[in-house]
């Protein structure tokens, strides 16, 4: 298979990359490239200028944003992205709950939703784990009761990530509890700011605020915020999940993590060298650059092979190896710092802040083989679907 990119795949990728580097704003750019958290405002007018060009929502129907790209363009379009350390489009909205309300939304949701949600005039959240329930989703206890023209809604939703921000969250609740747990799940349209609805931080181990509980009692609902059918939910909620998993391997954002890295390197000494001259710390990024090549490699023949539209199996592949390899990344970058990486927003310790921004993003990058399908998920689908086991 010839995985080299066609002429107009050049220029296309020579376009966007121009276009990254040059329209997106440099504070933002670097703030992603050391790893700094990103405020609200830098989301938002980030993903306006990409929309403002078509390139915030290019897996949309073309009605409401999209793109008539190819699988390849599409691979292009966010591994540019990412080499450029440009914020992606927020996921929540541009990879959730966008495609499913443009799949299964009534006409008016559409026009009501779909404009302000590619645009980030709306910033949805997510509201499916719960307690109880999250690898085993399908167990959720949020009830919505129907009354007239509305649901009452009460229960709660934990790890709401960035709901500290949101105006909206897409909710998966319980309609039916007399059926099978998957048939009687529906998913509504809830106002952050409604009555009832109250949002509660959770402080992370490096003590930044990223996710949140969310509460719900006896929250009104209008009938109109449901999402397709009553009951259907569960069908959505596959369909949203196979959307988040996209480009989840971020290939890109591995490979500029790398290259800081062996920038870093080369600037502290050790002996009579540097830390990049040191056999044993070149050894290792080598091999995690020789690793993140064949799964690049692997993402190009995924994606070359992906035309037809039907799902690839070895798409876990990639979600596996990705993930770990973003840890992997991230760990290199802590050991380049050494002792330097204790210390964490302290101002008043000689520690440079790229060191003390190398623990958090260790720290945080741990998730990442959990969402999206936890590792031991991917390997029993690699097991059955690719080894036949």
């Amino acid at each position: 298979m010839n995985l080299k990119l066609t002429e107009e795949e050049r220029a296309f990728r020579d376009e966007l990359r121009t276009f990254f580097t040059t329209e997106i704003p440099a504070d933002v750019r670097s703030k992603v490239a050391a790893g700094k958290p990103l405020g609200k405002d830098d989301f938002i007018a980030t993903q306006r200028i990409l929309h403002a060009r078509g390139l915030a929502v290019p897996n949309w129907p073309v009605e409401w944003g999209g793109q008539e790209w190819t699988p390849m363009q599409r691979n292009i379009w966010l591994s540019e992205m990412q080499l450029a350390s440009v914020p992606e489009p927020l996921p929540f909205n541009a990879s959730m709950i966008g495609p499913v309300i443009a799949q299964f939304g009534s006409q008016d949701m559409k026009e009501r939703f779909l404009p302000k949600t590619a645009n980030l005039d709306i910033w949805w959240c997510q509201g499916f784990s719960e307690p109880e329930a999250g690898s085993d989703l399908a167990s959720l206890k949020t009830r919505a009761v129907r009354d007239g023209d509305d649901y009452i809604v009460n229960g709660q939703k934990t790890w709401t990530t960035l709901a500290q921000h949101a105006d909206w969250i897409f909710c998966l609740v319980r309609t039916n509890p007399d059926v099978k747990k998957q048939a009687g799940i529906s998913m509504l349209l809830i106002d952050m700011n409604t009555p009832g609805v109250t949002r509660r931080p959770i402080k992370l181990i490096d003590g930044s605020h990223e996710v949140n509980e969310v509460f719900f009692e006896d929250v009104r609902v209008p009938a109109e915020n449901l999402v397709g059918e009553e009951n259907t939910g569960w069908t959505q909620a596959k369909f949203l999940l196979g959307n988040e998993r996209t480009g989840i391997a971020r290939v890109g954002a591995t490979k500029v993590r790398l290259a800081r890295a062996k920038s870093l390197a080369a600037d502290i000494a050790v002996g009579d060298g540097t830390l990049l001259s040191d056999p044993i710390f070149a050894s290792r990024l080598a091999e995690l650059e020789n690793e993140l090549l064949a799964l690049e490699l692997t993402q190009l023949r995924v994606v070359a092979g992906s035309a037809d539209g039907k799902p690839n199996p070895a798409s876990s592949l990639l979600k596996l190896r990705g993930s770990e390899l973003q840890q992997a990344a991230t760990e290199l970058l802590v050991d380049v710092a050494g002792p330097d990486s204790l210390p964490s927003g302290a101002s008043d310790i000689d520690s440079p802040e790229w060191a003390q921004l190398t623990t958090p993003a260790y720290l945080n990058t741990r998730k990442v083989t959990i969402y999206g399908g936890s590792s031991e998920v991917q390997r029993s689908i690699i097991a059955s679907s690719i080894l036949g086991l």
